[in-house]
């Protein structure tokens, strides 16, 4: 089977989130379970966005996919950082990228894709991803940049 590489957009970079592993993060390897990680990505993709005045239940997205690849292992109590990248928005989804590192040698951890479609509630359809959102973005982009 062939490995695809997540590359993770540094320049897109809108919000960086730091948190440590817990106890209950851990699974019988004994180091970060895989159901904790999808659990820590949401958490720090929820900061993200309400770092931009965006809480992600208002913008009425569904996860429509998500592709993780592991470059090395955490244990409990590592100090993590999550970054969150989002490439300018194309069309009626956001791309979101999630990169975790360990805090003190920024050794990753795991780089994460969602791929997170934005949908009309009444109809369930999907819609374009509202200009707000995108400038909201751009915004966070340029200021990590340091624009």
């Amino acid at each position: 089977m062939e490995r695809v590489t997540l590359d993770f957009p540094t320049a897109a970079i809108i919000h960086r989130h730091p948190l440590t592993v817990r106890v209950t993060d851990m699974n019988y390897g004994r180091h970060l379970g895989h159901d904790a990680l999808v659990s820590l990505l949401h958490e720090a993709r929820v900061h993200a966005f309400a770092a931009l005045g965006l809480p992600e239940w208002d913008m009425k997205g569904i996860v429509a996919d998500l592709a993780v690849q592991y470059q090395s292992e955490a244990r409990w109590p590592d100090a993590l950082v999550i970054e969150t990248a989002v490439p300018e928005p194309q069309g009626k989804a956001l791309t979101v990228y999630q990169r975790i590192c360990h805090a003190e040698t920024d050794k990753v951890v795991a780089t994460a894709r969602v791929n997170q479609l934005l949908l009309d509630l009444s109809s369930g359809r999907p819609v374009k991803v509202p200009d707000d959102v995108a400038q909201a973005i751009a915004r966070a982009t340029a200021q990590e940049r340091g624009a």
